[in-house]
């Protein structure tokens, strides 16, 4: 994978930069029907028409492809026959077509091409696309797609480039250090499958311009010292004002350093070390 840079013949054209899709085997190539459905999109609105994401809605019309994150089809082989284009996510998808006939998407490491064969189960050999519990996997190796409960699907190291390393294991638990940084406890019969998420660079891509992200359903973010304060805890102010406190959203939680985790979360007992912060450090880890 690379990113392409084109001629600056427009502002926008002379900052943004675009995939060049190297890893897709056929460009023109129609997802699998089977596995595609629609899905309704909500501009970031609950079951009450409330906005509880904000900046989202619009964008590009998307088709939905239904990925197997549990890869629990084991005692079968897949051939890879396409990688493929996701719209909905950051990193390609790989069509693998079983022995018995039946299609399935997965996530496309990097290493894995059009012809290969993929298995999945306690017993396969640790390649790259296998997947297999975290006790089979050999110590220092790269996974991505991991469960976080047994049988759940895979949650954690799904988007492009991100993989976690198998640090140790014994009886009962496995300890993964994830992209973020964070040390975790996972049970050992949780499966994971091997190698890294490919579409690598897709974090070096520049957008170049407003309209990118509006057909990627990305609405404008208005600052808050630029509102009325009955809209934001920052606005009002005579002329240009900072705010006179410190960052926060509109609801009032704090935007640089305010802790989000909910700290009753049933996993944070498996935590061994938090993720780093970008502005106070290491985070500590809460008090049981």
């Amino acid at each position: 994978m690379g990113v392409t840079k084109y001629k600056p013949t427009s502002p926008g054209r002379r900052v943004s930069s675009v995939n060049d899709f190297a890893e897709l085997t056929d460009k023109s190539k129609r997802p699998e029907k089977s596995l595609c459905e629609r899905i309704t999109r909500h501009g970031g609105r609950n079951h009450h028409g409330r906005i509880t994401a904000h900046h989202r809605g619009g964008g590009a019309r998307k088709i939905y492809r239904r990925i197997d994150f549990k890869r629990t089809k084991d005692g079968m082989s897949g051939t890879v026959v396409a990688i493929e284009y996701d719209p909905n996510r950051s990193c390609h998808i790989a069509l693998l077509e079983y022995t018995d006939g039946e299609k399935r998407y997965i996530l496309a490491p990097v290493g894995l091409t059009a012809g290969d064969v993929v298995e999945s189960g306690p017993g396969v050999e640790p390649k790259v696309g296998n997947a297999l519990p975290l006790k089979n996997i050999p110590t220092g190796m790269d996974v991505h797609n991991i469960e976080l409960n047994i049988g759940q699907g895979g949650k954690m190291a799904r988007s492009a480039g991100s993989s976690a390393r198998l640090l140790s294991r014994n009886d009962s638990w496995a300890i993964l250090v994830l992209p973020s940084g964070e040390t975790r406890e996972v049970r050992v019969e949780c499966r994971a499958t091997i190698g890294q998420i490919g579409n690598t660079e897709h974090q070096n891509l520049r957008w170049g311009k407003a309209g990118r992200m509006r057909h990627r359903g990305r609405r404008p973010n208005v600052r808050g010292t630029a509102m009325n304060p009955v809209a934001h805890p920052l606005g009002g102010g005579e002329g240009r004002s900072g705010g006179g406190r410190h960052p926060c959203s509109s609801t009032g939680l704090l935007s640089k350093g305010g802790r989000t985790r909910d700290r009753r979360k049933v996993s944070n007992r498996r935590i061994l070390r938090r993720r780093k912060s970008r502005r106070y450090g290491q985070i500590p880890i809460p008090k049981k």
